[in-house]
């Protein structure tokens, strides 16, 4: 096998890898079975489609004040996300300045509390909180269900409209509790 001279003229080979004809082509063919995929799945479990679109909703990341560099393990999808360990989400937490107070912790957007002896649904609940996600804030268990990042994503109008009612009765029936102990009518 000959190898080509620097004078010699190359021409590019359509099964090489660094071949941009190979690539696009590749590339297309990626897409083009995932998209037949997805809409064979969408026809036979419509659920399931619905929360693979989610999980693979592309997270922004987060830099550190200090030195403006993103974690290594900050998640770029929301299914990363859920997938993060206990280990990683303390590391996480002490990167970001929310694990050990310092003067940083209440200058990012949502600084979060970190104390000792979390659980492993906590410490989510509250990294998912502190970069941005939004659902369980509050512990109802709503989290991860159709709402998981930016608690509208999937929704249906009407889900939306009944999660705005179901917010608005906790908030009167709050306000009537602390109104029956104080007293107030």
């Amino acid at each position: 096998m000959e190898h080509p001279s620097p004078q010699q003229p190359t021409t590019p080979n359509p099964f090489s890898p660094s071949s941009p004809q190979a690539t696009t082509t590749a590339q297309n063919t990626t897409t083009t079975t995932t998209t037949a995929f997805s809409t064979r799945l969408a026809a036979k479990n419509p659920a399931l489609h619905t929360k693979l679109t989610q999980m693979s909703l592309q997270l922004a990341p987060l830099v550190q004040l200090t030195t403006g560099a993103v974690h290594p393990a900050f998640p770029q999808t929301l299914l990363a996300f859920w997938l993060l360990t206990d280990d990683q989400l303390d590391a996480l937490a002490h990167f970001y300045h929310q694990r050990t107070p310092c003067a940083w912790t209440a200058q990012y957007p949502c600084p979060v509390d970190w104390p000792a002896g979390l659980s492993l649904e906590d410490k989510r609940r509250r990294l998912g909180r502190f970069i941005g996600l939004r659902g369980d804030c509050d512990g109802d268990g709503e989290w991860g269900g159709s709402g998981g990042a930016g608690g509208m994503v999937g929704r249906t109008e009407r889900e939306i409209e009944e999660g705005a009612r179901r917010a608005r009765m906790r908030g009167r029936e709050e306000e009537e509790e602390v109104r029956r102990k104080m007293g107030w009518y």
